[in-house]
């Protein structure tokens, strides 16, 4: 099949839009299909045999320099207009301005694809691509579920207030999610909560679990003593490092512990304000903009890791590092506990937001290095049994096929058309 696969972002090691892009055009590729991304700013790293298109946004949010306010030569149409005046008055704007202009661009390019594939984008203009070509859309979880997070953990009504115009592209995005003809999920969680907050018809949601690369392994060197690991947006509510770290805090008092988290915090941000209250800075490091062979080597690096997430659509990194046999203790949240299978098994499930109960937890895997020992290696055997970026690729040009085969006419049409 020809396959134009849509991201309006896809930064390439932080969060799961660039990953999910690159694993799987990489294996519809290997199984003979032909994958050409349409991605905004970040773009993505794409292996051998993928072809990248750019769609450029004005990559408002691009570091050093987020919320930038572009030069007036840089704005080309009414797209790039719209797209600074929404940034100025708090939104976000690139979901829809980038369905817009990826719309314009496949608009010419019919003929060249069989399907598309939209990763998330969720903007009024793919249902104009839709129109057009059959349409898989991703929907890895419903960001309703980041807006009541965000909005819980907001300290003012101003912020509040600021969030609620940050998050008001979810109203578009229900909307195209109601109008999408098919959409994929990676977990039965994301499913539920597709289905409640967007108000999709079940039945036309197919979960398909994500993959992990063949490149996670157990670590050859030996743990560091004493050492836990996370991975995750550090001032990001949703993903629970307030919490880890007041646990962590806890630990520090009783024994020789560090904290390693795979994150850049914001400088002078909560979480930078939280480790100097918590008077814990000097035993918490960070590192990030690592490769993928130093993101394995971290991985393995650690006695255990934690999720503390508040939800999670699937959480790739913590089957990335159930496949470097690293232990874990996690949130029961979200699709965390399919990901992990059985309390005790490859991992502890603790009840997200609970400090106390993740400081024992933690402190009881710490004395327990037999059974971190059959958890890690449980945790692999799952990871090699039940997640494969190849089945991944095998279940959604599943998907493609459906909606090909609903847009084709069937033996009855065409005899009726030849008898015109």
């Amino acid at each position: 099949m020809r396959i134009a696969l849509t991201s309006y972002r896809s930064k390439p090691h932080v969060g799961g839009q660039g990953v999910y892009v690159r694993h799987l055009s990489r294996e519809l590729v290997a199984l003979g299909h032909s994958v050409e991304v349409f991605s905004g700013q970040p773009y993505p790293e794409l292996d051998p045999g993928v072809r990248l298109t750019a769609v450029p946004s004005l990559d408002l949010y691009r570091e050093p320099d987020p919320f930038r306010t572009p030069r007036p030569s840089e704005l080309r149409d009414l797209v790039d207009v719209s797209e600074v005046l929404e940034m100025w008055t708090a939104g976000f704007p690139e979901p829809r301005t980038f369905s817009r202009r990826v719309a314009r661009v496949l608009a010419e390019r019919v003929a060249d694809f069989d399907v598309v594939h939209d990763n998330q984008t969720l903007g009024h203009g793919m249902l104009d691509v839709q129109r057009l070509l059959p349409m898989v859309t991703s929907i890895h979880h419903p960001i309703t579920v980041d807006r009541e997070v965000d909005l819980a953990a907001a300290p003012s009504r101003r912020r509040r207030l600021t969030l609620r115009r940050w998050y008001s592209f979810l109203r578009m995005q229900g909307a195209v999610a109601r109008a999408c003809e098919r959409i994929v999920t990676v977990s039965e969680s994301s499913r539920r909560d597709i289905v409640r907050d967007f108000g999709v018809d079940g039945d036309d949601v197919t979960v398909i679990p994500l993959g992990v690369d063949a490149g996670f392994v157990p670590p050859t060197a030996p743990r560091v003593p004493g050492r836990i690991l996370a991975m995750a947006s550090a001032d990001a509510p949703m993903k629970g490092i307030a919490t880890l770290l007041e646990a962590f805090a806890k630990l520090r008092v009783e024994r020789e512990v560090h904290l390693l988290l795979v994150t850049r915090p914001v400088p002078g941000g909560r979480t930078e304000q939280l480790l100097e209250s918590l008077g814990i800075a000097e035993h918490v490091s960070f590192v990030h903009g690592l490769s993928d062979a130093e993101l394995v080597e971290v991985m393995g690096s650690a006695e255990l890791a934690c999720v503390p997430s508040l939800y999670e659509g699937f959480s790739l990194p913590t089957a990335e590092l159930m496949a470097c046999e690293t232990p874990l203790v996690v949130s029961r949240a979200g699709a965390i506990p399919e990901v992990v299978g059985p309390d005790g098994e490859c991992a502890d499930l603790v009840a997200p937001g609970d400090v106390g109960e993740l400081e024992l937890a933690l402190a009881a895997l710490l004395d327990d290095p037999d059974r971190r020992t059959r958890m890690g290696a449980a945790g692999r055997r799952r990871v090699l049994e039940r997640f494969s970026w190849r089945a991944v690729a095998e279940a959604t040009v599943a998907a493609y096929e459906d909606v090909v085969r609903a847009r084709t006419p069937g033996p009855e049409h065409a005899q009726e058309d030849a008898g015109c």
